[in-house]
């Protein structure tokens, strides 16, 4: 029955093309299923129920392996125990073994797991709470190959968008569209001629004067336009091309890289993402200064610049070497790059270290009780000194983040002013919290005495045993021992709130 619904679909207008291993898999996996299925019911309940899994070809391909796994993932959507079998990234119930998993007990490792720690997010694919293991990113193919692209053939359909000179905008909006499951791969046509772009394109970009999600065109020229990220009318910039496909569609290519996120951590990384890449493509291109006055350009290094760059210089010979559209492929694959440079850290570094410094927010208020210094002024530092669990883990936008949520204020005096972590060497490191928005601006600077004093000199200034340094600029300094570095954080507040007292 799982078979034919996945070879035949009711949706007669989805039509598949197969090969014959996908077929011959196919068919090997239904007899397989069948013939284990009339041995032991509770698998023929498991057959019967993945269907739906097996046709979503955005997450896996038709072979034998995944035919297998979704029987798997499956039978653990359906009853845990504590002692559970893990298999393929998936974990098996044991009460549910049968003779088909049996013949694959070498392949399994027996580990007990208490029924918490799944969570399936109902397409099939089991992700674990514990999010600082991590996730790793799915490589998506250029190709019509189904095993490296998630079992989705490459789209027939046609993105539309202006001829000549590109610029970021649009290449990136047309790479975003190419990664989802509609749009794979999708051919490109450029051209301003109203006429082609309604009857040779399906969806249409950057060019036509409309922004109409239902009639699938996004372009951002047209008078009165005033479109923001998620409507919020204090953003700098309005959305272009690329910053609508975004809306629209970033959720997706986000899930395409990384299928088994939950929903909740697709949503943080959607903001993430368009905080830290996208805001700036829609910046240049709607013209917002990067700043009133700047001390040096930067400009020449940023995608947009990069971009424009690969357009044909005024005075260039026009022949095969500089086919703009050929140019323009290589500037939307440099898009596609860059997205995925950001995003790549966000989902595998940034996700896993929010834990940790959310644990560490959450632990301010004994943070000062772990020292056995009696003398220590804990009543005018109490909450404002965070320790990391792990040293080198990426915790400012983090902390950023999660003040907002716990209403952590500057005038409250609730905000964090510094950080206590170790680094490679075993050395405590006290760092001062930046003013947000600010590289270089701190919320509170460690003592201007104490900056670029070392080791016993700096112990002796100081007061505090175990000093090692502080930096020049008063930002950073270390210590020997935990209780050290926290004496330096809480003397910085101390001394800081007896001179604003005077």
């Amino acid at each position: 029955s799982a078979l034919h619904s996945y070879l035949f679909p009711k949706n007669t207008s989805n039509h598949r093309f197969y090969s014959k291993r996908q077929f011959s898999s196919a068919f090997t996996i239904g007899i397989i299923a069948t013939l284990a299925s009339s041995y032991t019911p509770s698998l023929a309940y498991a057959w019967s129920s993945t269907s739906s899994v097996i046709r979503n070809r955005s997450r896996r391909s038709i072979s034998s392996s995944s035919g297998i796994n979704s029987l798997l993932i499956s039978l653990n959507k359906r009853e845990n125990n504590n002692n559970n079998y893990y298999y393929k990234n998936h974990w098996i119930p044991n009460q549910h073994r049968t003779s088909i998993s049996n013949n694959l007990r070498k392949e399994v490792i027996i580990r007990a797991m208490s029924t918490n720690n799944n969570n399936n997010d109902g397409d099939g694919d089991v992700a674990m709470n514990d999010s600082s293991s991590g996730w790793k990113r799915a490589k998506l193919s250029d190709d019509n190959d189904d095993d490296n692209n998630n079992g989705v053939k490459n789209s027939e359909l046609v993105i539309g968008t202006h001829s000549g000179t590109f610029q970021a905008d649009e290449a990136l909006g047309v790479w975003l569209l190419r990664q989802t499951e509609v749009y794979r791969n999708a051919k490109v046509i450029r051209t301003r001629d109203l006429e082609v772009l309604k009857s040779s394109c399906d969806i249409v970009i950057d060019v036509g004067g409309e922004y109409d999600h239902s009639a699938l065109k996004y372009d951002h020229h047209q008078r009165g336009y005033e479109e923001r990220f998620l409507s919020d009318p204090e953003r700098c910039s309005k959305l272009s091309a690329s910053g609508l496909v975004y809306r629209h569609y970033g959720k997706e290519v986000i899930s395409a890289y990384y299928p088994s996120l939950p929903s909740s951590l697709v949503d943080l990384t959607y903001n993430k993402m368009y905080d830290r890449f996208m805001e700036a493509i829609d910046a240049v291109d709607t013209g917002v200064e990067m700043a009133p006055e700047m001390a040096y350009n930067g400009f020449s290094t940023t995608l947009s610049s990069r971009v424009s760059r690969l357009n044909p210089r005024w005075n260039e010979p026009d022949d095969d070497t500089t086919n703009i559209d050929q140019r323009f492929e290589e500037a939307s694959q440099m898009c596609g790059t860059d997205f995925l440079s950001v995003l790549t850290p966000v989902v595998e570094s940034d996700l896993p270290a929010r834990e940790h410094v959310q644990k560490a927010v959450l632990n301010r208020i004994l943070t000062d009780d772990n020292t056995n210094d009696s003398s220590s002024s804990s009543s005018s530092s109490n909450g404002r000194i965070i320790t990391l669990s792990s040293g080198g883990l990426p915790w400012k936008n983090h902390l950023y983040d999660l003040e907002q949520e716990y209403n952590l204020t500057e005038e409250t005096n609730t905000s964090i002013l510094f950080v206590l972590y170790t680094d490679q060497s075993g050395m405590w490191r006290v760092q001062c919290v930046s003013v947000k928005g600010q590289a270089f601006a701190n919320r509170l600077s460690l003592p201007e005495h104490w900056r670029g004093v070392r080791d016993d000199t700096l112990s002796e200034v100081s007061g505090i045993p175990g000093c090692r340094f502080c930096h020049a600029a008063g930002f950073i300094g270390g210590n020997d021992t935990y209780e050290g570095a926290l004496k330096m954080a809480q003397t910085a507040i101390e001394l800081a709130s007896s001179s604003s007292s005077k």
